[in-house]
C-alpha cells in the first residue's frame, strides 16, 4: 500500500521546514560504513536543517521505536520487529552484494567443525549476529556455545575457537591484521551471497509513521537530502576516504575500496534479501515470516 501522497519529491528541506514545529529529528550512526551517507550533507548545507542524533546503532533504533526521533537508521532486526510502527525509506541502506569487509567470522577451524565449540560473539548488533548464527547452523550444520564478550580479538581467540567480529575489528581481520596467522575469516555477507544469491541488508533509514502522517513534505525532502548526500559521496569517494583516513586506522585506498564495496541501495534485489532473512529466521527475533517491508511511496 503507498504511503504517503504526492508532496515534495522535488523540493528542498529548507523549502519545506520554512516554519516548521521543530527540526527534523534524524538519527546518525557514527560508523565508517555510514559515512557516505552523512558526507554529503554538510556540502549541501542540508545539515543545518537536521536535529542530528549520534550514537550506536542499537539506541538509536531505540530512540526511533519510543518515538524520540523521527527518522532514522535501524537495524535490520529492530525494523522488522517493529514493522507496523515504521517506514522505510527506498533506496537507501547499509547492506552488501557479496562481501562486506566488516562483519567477519574469524575461525581456527574449519565452520563445519564448530559444533559444540566456544564461538565469541564480539559485537551487540542482533542483525550481524544473527546472520552468523543462522550461517553456522543451516549452511554448515553446527550449534556452536555462544557466549558474549567485549570486541578484542586476541583475547577472543584465546578463548574460543572461533569470533564473531564487526565494525573496525571486522574491517582489520578483513585486512588480516589477525592475533594468529593461522586463522581463517569468513566474510558473512559473501557467506549469505553464496548461500542464497541474494543481497544482504544490515540496516535500512525508516520514519515514524506517525510522523509521516503529521509531516509527509518534510519525510520526503530529507529522503532527497539523503540520497543527495549518498550520490555526492560516491561521486567523490575518493576525496571522502582521503579526509575520513585522517581521523581512522586505515589508509585512504582501503576505505576507497571499503566505501565502494558496501551496498546503500534498498530495490528490488535488497527486499528480496530481507525477505529470505526474514522467512528464515521468523518466531525467533520477534517478527512473523511474513513481515511487511512498506516503503515510502515516491
Amino acid at each position: 500500500m503507498p504511503v504517503a501522497g504526492p508532496g515534495a519529491a522535488g523540493r528542498t528541506l529548507r523549502s519545506v521546514t520554512a516554519q516548521p514545529r521543530y527540526r527534523p529529528r534524524v538519527g546518525h550512526i557514527e560508523f565508517l560504513n555510514c559515512l557516505p551517507l552523512y558526507w554529503g550533507l554538510a556540502r549541501t548545507g542540508t545539515l543545518l536543517d537536521l536535529e542530528l542524533t549520534k550514537d550506536t546503532p542499537d539506541r538509536l533504533s531505540e530512540l526511533l521505536v519510543n518515538g524520540d526521533l523521527d527518522i532514522g537508521p535501524v537495524p535490520l532486526v529492530e525494523f522488522l520487529r517493529n514493522a507496523d510502527d515504521l517506514v522505510a525509506l527506498p533506496d537507501i541502506a547499509v547492506g552488501c552484494d557479496g562481501s562486506v569487509m566488516s562483519c567477519e567470522i574469524v575461525s581456527r577451524v574449519p565452520l563445519e567443525r564448530l559444533d559444540g565449540a566456544r564461538v565469541a560473539l564480539g559485537s551487540t548488533s542482533r542483525t550481524s549476529v544473527r546472520l552468523a548464527q543462522l550461517l553456522l547452523a543451516e549452511r554448515y550444520g553446527v550449534q556452536p556455545d555462544y557466549y558474549t564478550c567485549p570486541p578484542d580479538l586476541t583475547r577472543m581467540m584465546s578463548e574460543a575457537d572461533a569470533a564473531v567480529v564487526i565494525g573496525d575489528l571486522g574491517l582489520r581481520s578483513y585486512l588480516r591484521a589477525l592475533p594468529e596467522p593461522d586463522l581463517d575469516v569468513h566474510d558473512l555477507g559473501q557467506l549469505w551471497k553464496d548461500w542464497t544469491g541474494l543481497p544482504f541488508v544490515f540496516a535500512v533509514w525508516a520514519v515514524r509513521r506517525d510522523y509521516l502522517e503529521r509531516e509527509p513534505e518534510i519525510v520526503r525532502a530529507v529522503h532527497k537530502a539523503f540520497l543527495t548526500s549518498r550520490d555526492l559521496s560516491l561521486e567523490e569517494v575518493a576525496k571522502v576516504a582521503e579526509q575520513a583516513a585522517r581521523w581512522e586506522p586505515f589508509e585512504a585506498r582501503v576505505l576507497e575500496r571499503y566505501f565502494t564495496t558496501l551496498d546503500f541501495r534498498l530495490g528490488t534485489e535488497q527486499l528480496a534479501g530481507i525477505r529470505e532473512f526474514a522467512r528464515r529466521t521468523a518466531g525467533t527475533l520477534g517478527f512473523d515470516e511474513d513481515v511487511r517491508v512498506e516503503l515510502l511511496d515516491g
